[in-house]
This record gives C-alpha cells, structure tokens and sequence, in this order.
C-alpha cells in the first residue's frame, strides 16, 4: 500500500488539491487540480512508474468550468461509494442525463489550448476516503518541467 498524509503535512510541504480524475493510468492523466491556488485543467501521458513524478500540461480553468467538474465529480462519486453495478456506472454514459450533459458542456474546456504550460507533478496521497466530494485523496505538487516543448507538440513527443 501507498504511504499517505494528513492534509496538513501535504500542504506544510507544498502540495496542492487535485478537485477531479477524469482518467487515471498508473495514476492521475486527466482532470482538475489546484495550482498556486488556481484551478487548472491537467493532461499528460509522459509516465514512468519509477518515478513519483509525471509531466502534465496545465491550464486555467474558468469559474464556470470548475462549477461543473465539481458537480459532474459529486456524481462519480456518488457511484464510486455506492453499491451499484459496473453497469450503472455513469461513465459509461445513457445513465445519468445531468453527468452526460455535463460531459458535453466541459468538453471544450478540456481541450488543451495553445500555451498551455508544461509542468511536473510529484503526487502523493492523503489519508482520508479514495472518493470524496471534495476531490479524493490525491494531491499534487508542481514543479516546472526540464524540457522545452512547443505548444501544439503531444506530451509524449520527445524534446527538441
């Protein structure tokens, strides 16, 4: 099992939030987390289990947007600590109406823009529930990446 902390030890040193997964691969791919105290939208795919730390492209999220990654997480996760079956799982889509709407409204924002930042990520874990309201217990701590990268290049195209 991961080692975790308390949310106070994660913040004493220096990690923040992650408010949503919206895909997870050997850990955290896609979704929402805090960056110097700003919501931003996270994508990458540059992993390597040997290492704590992954590269991600971040950008500011709006008001608006964080409003309905929260609400569409609540959701999930409302699943997530329930009994129900795979089946019912509103990811799959054609079962809840408000979280596939949501999907198509929080479509655009996900979408990595031009300038979009590169950046690295240690994760940790806190130790309270795996799904909560609040966003889980992963959190994040960024750090900027070595590697130059336009801002159009895929995070796993190698650097120049």
């Amino acid at each position: 099992m991961a080692e975790s902390w308390t949310e106070q030890q994660l913040i004493a040193d220096g990690f923040e939030r992650v408010y949503a997964v919206s895909e997870w691969y050997d850990g955290p791919r896609e979704g929402l987390a805090v960056l110097n105290g700003v919501p931003h939208y996270f994508e990458g795919w540059d992993f390597d289990p040997r290492d704590a730390a992954d590269e991600y492209f971040v950008w500011p999220a709006s008001e608006a947007a964080v409003a309905m990654e929260r609400e569409q997480w609540a959701r999930y996760v409302r699943y997530e600590v329930s009994d129900a079956g795979r089946e019912t799982h509103p990811a799959n889509g054609g079962v809840d109406a408000r979280y596939d709407e949501l999907d198509v409204l929080l479509a655009p924002h996900r979408q990595k823009p031009d300038g979009a930042q590169r950046l690295v990520a240690e994760m940790r874990m806190d130790d309270g529930e795996r799904f909560r309201p609040d966003g889980g217990d992963v959190w994040f701590r960024w750090r900027p990446s070595r590697r130059a990268q336009p801002d159009n290049a895929s995070p796993n195209a190698p650097a120049s």
